[in-house]
């Protein structure tokens, strides 16, 4: 599991870039780069790190689920996600 201070700082993260989406936009739109400047920087989406929502790792996620690989497999096993069963052939 990542450390608590990664996953709020990241958390804090996400919550700047909704702040600011529309903004970003509008500025972006009348080409005004000098006000994007005055922005904080981690407003912008492409600083966001994509994380497991359960345990916090970077690698190995999965997007379509949020989670990371281990995670994934392990609530697979449980029966906790809907729609996904074991693989035989």
């Amino acid at each position: 599991m990542a450390k608590l201070s990664v996953i709020a700082r990241d958390n804090k993260k996400e919550a700047l870039v909704k702040r600011y989406a529309e903004k970003r936009k509008a500025l972006k739109a009348a080409g005004d780069y000098a006000g994007l400047d005055k922005l904080p920087r981690s407003s912008s989406r492409v600083r966001l790190h994509s994380r497991c929502k359960l345990t916090g790792r970077p690698r190995g996620y999965m997007a379509k689920f949020g989670l990371c690989r281990n995670q994934f497999r392990q609530l697979a096993h449980e029966g906790k996600i809907p729609g996904v069963t074991k693989a035989s052939w």
